[in-house]
This record gives structure tokens, C-alpha cells and sequence, in this order.
């Protein structure tokens, strides 16, 4: 059925062969399919004949046994191909999440914030749940609907020419019909899809950003738009279904037809005797199974197309170019014995330039303060060092290595990376301190909490280091929080540390606090910190503005 094709340029998109479990799903169902086909003609060539034989007076006990036998052997392909199709579902949507939630992470925080990532929640929550219809429900019927006719026009070819050639010049309609009908759905399960995936997005943006909304006066404004964006997605979703059910009716009333055809003629050359009874029953028995699996392909069509949109986005999330490619074996590098050399690169977010033609060198062991407007791209520097971002052109060297060739997860065993806002899980103190460590003792936990100013207040706490905290640190204050960030840095003792404005949003206790500890963090590491207060310039070496998309090294 060509309107299936909303994927890829078939049925089935060639992208699906390449994921886990789906070619010998595939080989599967189209086994279900043949054995189904087989039962189909058994089943309906048995009960002709004792049919036939009932209306003769007599009861053909083995064409009853053989009938029952095959009524039998269908349910039970039924309950089996059901089974394999839910577990083969289970496996797949399992690996698409892994995978989506790998890519994203693999290509930095700008994917696991904000609209993006309630975007990402959509595609990895409702849309991967939405490949059930298709995975369960469309694929083995489409299989079905292959090989049922073909072996239904077998028998009828065998049986009677006329009514086989009847079936034969009609089947195609079916599809043809559907096809129109489905071009036409695809397109409007596509723009349904779009509608859910922007309005998931929002949403989270919305309720992320909720506590400044309502700061500025924006809440119930924001209320409206969210609102607004619901009933788009409602008014998609109707059109959509209006059209499944119209399009059922025309399969429907086509089938109905197209049987009709084959049955009116095959009565009357009954009446005339030109056919026995028993053949007749058998074309009138078997037309329908012609017609049956294309219909319910059709139905089942409709109700997958909303998985098959979230599919094509998954493939595109998939098949986008990484911002950070998972890199193994590579190039191992240690940023204490070697430079770091941007070499005349470029930066680019969606097409859009950030920096350009940047040229720095960053020397073993020195300190490099990043200062400039928000927004002009210093931490995208940083983003780029931890692997996260690629340049658009010209490379990032670690020694004479370009980073593009060194193994990340080895560079990034060697990284102490300290964000704005530390994210911190809902787990204990000491193990939020040890997740860049995690099987570091509780005396180099310890240890490391005290070397950033936190131990005082983990000591005030109910139970100390193993308290458990709140999802991102619920309990605790925003200086508490980074100075438990600044406590991971120490226990991972690591060659490069980059700091990205440790001190924004804090108080001034908290500032000092984090200030005092910074020095002996830094000491004997090659470090690259942004710094938007003057407290932090003392620190560097060299300052470097960011500014209107260049790097320039700032003179005393």
C-alpha cells in the first residue's frame, strides 16, 4: 500500500532494518504471514466441504476435525504473533530512548534544557510509545495483507477462473483508494505531530521559567499561549481522526462492493449448474479473506501514522551531525602535559555564527579568565573543550592532536568541569560530591567537601553526608549548591578544570566562600574559568574578551 510510505519510501524505512531486533522481527511476522495464509485456505477449504455436506445431510467428520484443527491453529498464531510483536516493541522503544538520551547528552547542555529538551521528553516519552500502533498493530497485518490474497487467488484460480479473475481485477482497488485517502492523512498526522512535539516543549520551557514569568508579570500570558497551542493540536488531532473514519467507511463500502461482485455471479452459475456446491461455498468463503487483511491494513494505517511521525524525528535526531560525536579509542590526551590550541575555528548554533576565526593558545598549567556580554560565546569555548561542540571550520588541537581524534570519554576522565548552576540528583551528599568519582572513599569525599567550604554545612545537615537531597539540590542554597560542585572538581583531581561563572547568583557569603576555594582547586591544573566578576580576575594568568563573535586577549 503505497500510503504507507510516510517514513521512509516504503512500508518500512530502510532505517528500521539497521536498529536492534528488526530484521528478525521482520523475518518474524512475514513467517506469521505465510503460515497465516496457509490456515486461511485450509480453514476455509474444510469448512466448505462440511458445509456442503450438511446441506447434503450428512456431516463430513474429517473435514469437521480438520476445520476446528485450523480454526484452533489460528488463534493460537494469533496470541504468538501478538507476543513477538510486543516484545520486539518493548526491545526497540527501550533502545530508541537509551539512544536519544545518549545523543543528547553527547551533544551538551543546550539539549537537556529548555524547549529542546521538553521537546526531547515528547519524542522520548509519547512519540516512542506511539510506534506501538505501528510495531504491533500495522506491521503484521500489512504482511498479512501480502500474503493472504495471493494465496487466496491461488485456490480461486484453481477452484473458479471467473471469480478469481473477478478478485484479481478489483483487489487493487483497495490500495489505490487507501493510498489517496492516506496521502492525504500522512499529511495531517504530520502537522498533529509538530503541533504536540512544539507544544511539549513549550510547556516545559514554561514551567521551567515559571518563577520569573510570574516576576514579570508574564504568567497568565504565558497561560494563554499555552492554551492556545493545546487547542491547535486538539482541532489536528479531530481533522486526523475525521479522516480515518471516512476512510474506513470507503474501504469498507469498496470491499462490500468488490465481494458483492464475485458473489452475485457465482449464485446465479450455482442455480444454472455450472458449479458445485461445495466449490461455490469455497469462493464464497474465501473472496472476504482476500479483502479482510487490506481493509484492516487500511484501519490499522491510521492509527500508526502518529508513531510513524515521531519516528521520522527520532531518525532525524539520530542522523543529525553531532555536536559531540561519541568517540571511543581514539587518541589519548592529557591536557597537563600538552597545550590546547584553538586554530582558527569557527562556532555555529543552527546555522547561525557564534565565534570566528578564533586563535588562542592555552599553555600547561596556565589560567585563562573568559570575560564579555552574555551571549557572546564564551561558554561555547568551554562547550567546545569538553567535546560538546565541533567547529564549523578550523580545529581545536590538544598538543599536535586534533580533538576531533581523541577518544572523549578518556579527555573527559581528565576534565573538572564546574557549570553555572551544578545540577545535582536526588541521591546523597556524598554520592552527588563523588559522581564524577563514584567509587572514591568517603575520607577523599570528605576531604574534598572541606577543600571547597562545605563541609560546615553538610555537618548541619540532618545526616550529614548522608543526607539525601532533592531533585537539582531542593534544600539547599544556590552558594550551598555550587560549592558542592566546586567539592566534585577537587575529588576529581583532574588536569583541566573549566569553571563557567561559579560565583553568578550567589550572596556575598557565598561568593567569598567559593572565591576562597578557587585557588586551591586551580593550583597545578590548566584551567579556563568565565568570570563576569572582578573577584575572579586575580586568578588568571591571561583574561581574553569574548566579544561580537572574536577572542582578543585583554592588556593590563
Amino acid at each position: 500500500m503505497s500510503e504507507v510510505g510516510a517514513v521512509g519510501t516504503g512500508p518500512v524505512d530502510p532505517r528500521l532494518l539497521r536498529l536492534p531486533g528488526m530484521r528478525r522481527y521482520l523475518a518474524g511476522i512475514g513467517a506469521f504471514g505465510i503460515v497465516t495464509a496457509i490456515i486461511v485456505v485450509g480453514f476455509a477449504d474444510s469448512l466448505a466441504r462440511v458445509l456442503a455436506g450438511v446441506a447434503q445431510g450428512r456431516l463430513d467428520t474429517a473435514a469437521l476435525a480438520t476445520a476446528v484443527a485450523f480454526a484452533a491453529a489460528r488463534g493460537v498464531l494469533v496470541a504468538a504473533r501478538g507476543a513477538t510483536a510486543t516484545s520486539a516493541a518493548a526491545t526497540l522503544k527501550a533502545h530508541l530512548r537509551a539512544d536519544l538520551l545518549t545523543r543528547a547528552l553527547d551533544r551538551g547542555p543546550v539539549w537537556l534544557r529548555g524547549q529542546r529538551a521538553g521537546e526531547l521528553a515528547t519524542l522520548a516519552g509519547p512519540g516512542v510509545n506511539a510506534l506501538d500502533a505501528y510495531l504491533i498493530g500495522y506491521l503484521p497485518v500489512l504482511v498479512t495483507a501480502v500474503t493472504v490474497p495471493v494465496a487466496v487467488l491461488g485456490r480461486l484460480a484453481l477452484a473458479d477462473r471467473t471469480a478469481a479473475l473477478t478478485v484479481a481485477l478489483t483487489l487493487p482497488l483497495v490500495p489505490i483508494f487507501a493510498a489517496l485517502v492516506g496521502w492525504h492523512t500522512a499529511s495531517a498526522t504530520r502537522r498533529q505531530w509538530r503541533l504536540l512535539h512544539r507544544l511539549g516543549g513549550h510547556f516545559l520551557d514554561m514551567l521551567t521559567g515559571m518563577t520569573t514569568l510570574r516576576a514579570f508579570g508574564r504568567a497568565a500570558a504565558q497561560v494563554e499561549v499555552v492554551r492556545a497551542m493545546a487547542d491547535k493540536h486538539r482541532d489536528a488531532t479531530m481533522r486526523t481522526l475525521r479522516l480515518a473514519f471516512l476512510s474506513a467507511l470507503v474501504l469498507e463500502l469498496l470491499a462490500t462492493l468488490s465481494v458483492a461482485l464475485v458473489a452475485v455471479p457465482v449464485g446465479v452459475t450455482l442455480l444454472d449448474g455450472g458449479i458445485t456446491l461445495p466449490v461455490a461455498l469455497l469462493v464464497l468463503l474465501l473472496t472476504p479473506e482476500a479483502f479482510a487483511p487490506l481493509r484492516a491494513a487500511g484501519a490499522q494505517f491510521h492509527a500508526s501514522q502518529e508513531g510513524l511521525a515521531a519516528l521520522r524525528e527520532i531518525f532525524a535526531v539520530r542522523e543529525a551531525g553531532p555536536s559531540a560525536p561519541a568517540r571511543s579509542g581514539g587518541v589519548a590526551a592529557r591536557p597537563r602535559a600538552s597545550r590546547i590550541v584553538f586554530d582558527n575555528t569557527t562556532f555555529e548554533y543552527g546555522g547561525q555564527r557564534v565565534l570566528r576565526d578564533v586563535t588562542v593558545e592555552i599553555a600547561p598549567g596556565e589560567r585563562i579568565a573568559l570575560i564579555g556580554p552574555s551571549g557572546g560565546g564564551k561558554s561555547t569555548l568551554l562547550h567546545a573543550l569538553l567535546g560538546f561542540l565541533t567547529p564549523a571550520s578550523g580545529r581545536v588541537l590538544v598538543g599536535s592532536t586534533d580533538l576531533a581524534d581523541v577518544d572523549l570519554a578518556a579527555w573527559r576522565e581528565r576534565i573538572a568541569w564546574v557549570p553555572q548552576r551544578p545540577y545535582l540528583f536526588a541521591a546523597s551528599v556524598a554520592d552527588n560530591i563523588r559522581l564524577g568519582l563514584p567509587d572514591a572513599p568517603d575520607d577523599a569525599v570528605r576531604a574534598a567537601a572541606a577543600a571547597a567550604d562545605a563541609s560546615g554545612f553538610v555537618a548541619a545537615l540532618p545526616r550529614g553526608y548522608a543526607t539525601d537531597l532533592g531533585e537539582r539540590g531542593v534544600g539547599l542554597s544556590s552558594g550551598q549548591r555550587q560549592r558542592l560542585g566546586v567539592a566534585r572538581a577537587f575529588l576529581r583531581d583532574a588536569d583541566l578544570l573549566l569553571l563557567d561563572e561559579p560565583t553568578a547568583r550567589l550572596d556575598g557569603g557565598s561568593e567569598a566562600a567559593v572565591i576562597e576555594a578557587t585557588p586551591r582547586l586551580l593550583a597545578g591544573r590548566t584551567a579556563v574559568f568565565v568570570a563576569h566578576r572582578p573577584a575572579m580576575l586575580p586568578l588568571a594568568d591571561r583574561v581574553l574578551l569574548v566579544r561580537d563573535g572574536t577572542v582578543r586577549e585583554v592588556t593590563a
